[in-house]
């Protein structure tokens, strides 16, 4: 358990903006700290202690890629298989900031401690805007069509982080990180 922890701390950390010596901005805010655990699968039936089998539900059909720029192409969240009608799980706990639909397909997000918002879609919301969520709390069904989906369904699920309320812009980052399966980057040190 402490080392998904650790894996999380290292892939977050590897985020953070360094100057030319390698230290570290003064001016950036502090990374969240997520306790093992406090953060799951998106999807029923997964308990989170690994991905699942090739195939399965949960499988994952196409990976976090992200953007050279903040207007770039990339895949900008992880997309899981699963079957159309499914129960979408809030993988962590936090408040519901959008349910309904957006840009034409069913979108819920949610807010948790330390700036970090995950998404759902395409997804019929079973919350409203303000619901107050537990990790495993069902927040809505999984809709079919999913672009790029190589099964009937696919659940895509989003992560973002805004270290301060202050801060414009979110920052795209995998989901699988909460999960411990995101992976990491580690950068040099100059010494």
């Amino acid at each position: 358990m402490t080392t998904r922890l650790l894996v999380l701390v290292i892939a977050l950390a590897s985020l953070v903006p360094t100057t030319a010596a390698g230290d570290a901005a003064v001016a950036d805010p502090p990374l969240p700290a997520l306790p093992v655990g406090s953060y799951g699968w998106p999807l029923a039936g997964l308990d989170g202690s690994g991905p699942p089998s090739t195939g399965a539900g949960g499988t994952v059909a196409r990976r976090f890629l992200p953007p050279p720029n903040p207007y770039g192409r990339g895949h900008r969240g992880v997309d899981l298989v699963a079957a159309p009608r499914a129960p979408v799980l809030a993988a962590g706990p936090g408040v519901v900031a959008q349910a309904g639909v957006l840009a034409g397909r069913g979108v819920v997000s949610v807010v948790h401690p330390g700036g970090l918002r995950t998404t759902y879609e395409p997804v019929r919301a079973a919350v409203v805007v303000g619901t107050p969520v537990a990790r495993g709390t069902v927040v809505g069904t999984l809709d079919a069509g999913h672009p790029g989906c190589p099964a009937a369904a696919c659940l895509h699920w989003g992560l973002r982080w805004r270290p301060t309320p202050d801060v414009r812009r979110e920052q795209y980052l995998d989901p699988l990180l909460l999960v411990g399966l995101g992976r990491t980057r580690l950068w040099p040190v100059q010494r």
